[in-house]
């Protein structure tokens, strides 16, 4: 009895001190803080993540398994070898994982062998909240501040006395070019919220299944009527660059507003006023990218131009100097497409709001503005209140060459 509690006693003793030896080798927490997780990640790695700031994640990126083969010292490990399922799928989401497709999968998506693309989360997250809401409150906004202008200074009428004679102001493929541009262009604009705004603001109105019809058609809608709008772009490119350059004109009519916010001021100006030489650019400027954007949407993983756009980016020190850092370099191409679609839908929504002013003065914002578009005449009045340098060469060219401009009024 006394020989078994002796060896019970040796027996303890034994074990507490492996277990003090074991905690005196055992992982420094100090030097590495995953240590004692077994390389896992710490509570402070998700609190990071949380906050949304940049860890160091090799620890998982790196533990994908390795490279020695399964079958050197485990074949009875079955088809996934010495690699367990978290290291497949942490190599999937890192792109390091020796995907292979086969002729005919490469073949159908140029994106086929990205199999799990870690960004997917921000981008959904980014479209359905600040893209949204600020989007909307932008759409919101101009028409707030549409509606106050018109309270504030009503329908901006012509001052002088009407003359009963017109001017021909635009000609017929000169309307043609802006109502193609114009017509698809609404119908973009419609289509395109109808399929952004539908999960928030038309399925809890009219259930899934009539959204879905509705956004099945806008998309076709929104793709065919796209070719459209590019061709009307091109058109009115054509026809009226060489109108709207700026020159020392266009200085005085801003100086006054555009006699937009007082009456009887009337800033001399050409063909076109430097306010409507503000809409010319940008209609060209966020039509070009919102068609190239539009166009690396209609063919997917085929123009990709957002990590060549960032390398020029960065090289230019902006990024860093705005506070975005380095911005990426290198996109997996479903990448390349979450960007076009944002910078798209961005770009809409700055186009839709400058054109929503422009249909406002356009149309109820100014008597006797639509007949330039409408009918392609204009009051002469109107003409030299608004264009007075235009009907002064309209009048030279009259007197050289003895033809009549302008014509009564029916």
């Amino acid at each position: 009895m006394r020989r078994a509690l002796h060896a019970f006693i040796l027996f303890l003793s034994l074990a507490l001190g492996g277990t003090a030896f074991a905690q005196d080798i055992g992982p420094d927490t100090d030097q590495d803080p995953r240590a004692a997780t077994g390389g896992a990640q710490t509570l402070e790695d998700i609190l990071a993540r949380q906050r949304g700031q940049q860890i160091d994640d090799s620890f998982r990126r790196e533990a994908t398994g390795g490279d020695t083969p399964s079958s050197a010292f485990a074949p009875e490990l079955g088809t996934l070898g010495a690699a367990s399922d978290a290291e497949v799928f942490r190599a999937l989401r890192y792109n390091s994982a020796d995907v292979r497709l086969s002729s005919s999968a490469a073949a159908r998506a140029k994106g086929a062998e990205v199999l799990v693309q870690d960004r997917g989360m921000w981008w959904l997250q980014f479209r359905e909240g600040p893209l949204l809401t600020y989007g909307g409150y932008l759409m919101l906004g101009t028409l707030a501040a549409l509606a106050l202008f018109y309270l504030l200074r009503g329908r901006i009428r012509i001052d002088g006395p009407k003359t009963g004679r017109r001017i021909l102001r635009f000609t017929a493929i000169e309307r043609f070019g802006h109502w193609l541009t114009a017509g698809s262009f609404i119908l973009l604009g419609i289509t395109g919220l109808v399929t952004l705004f539908g999960r928030i603001g038309l399925i809890p109105i009219m259930g899934r299944e009539n959204y879905a019809l509705l956004a099945q058609g806008s998309k076709w809608v929104h793709n065919n009527v796209s070719w459209a709008f590019m061709l009307g772009l091109v058109l009115i490119f054509v026809m009226w660059v060489v109108h709207n350059i700026p020159n020392r004109t266009d200085l005085k009519w801003l100086a006054v507003g555009g006699g937009l916010f007082s009456k009887n001021v009337h800033p001399p100006a050409k063909k076109f006023n430097a306010g409507q030489k503000i809409i010319f650019w940008a209609v060209i400027l966020l039509g070009a990218s919102i068609s190239a954007s539009g166009l690396s949407l209609l063919f997917p993983f085929e123009l990709p131009m957002f990590a060549k756009t960032f390398v020029v980016l960065n090289q230019t020190g902006l990024p860093q100097a705005l506070g975005f850092g380095t911005l990426p370099e290198v996109l997996a191409p479903h990448e390349e497409m979450q960007f076009a679609q944002l910078w798209h839908a961005i770009v809409a929504f700055v186009f839709m709001a400058i054109i929503l002013a422009h249909i406002y003065l356009g149309s109820v914002g100014m008597e006797g503005a639509f007949d330039a578009m409408g009918s392609g005449e204009v009051e002469e009045q109107w003409a030299r209140e608004h264009h007075g340098l235009w009907v002064a060469e309209m009048e030279e060219k009259q007197s050289a060459t003895g033809s009549g401009a302008t014509t009564p009024a029916e």
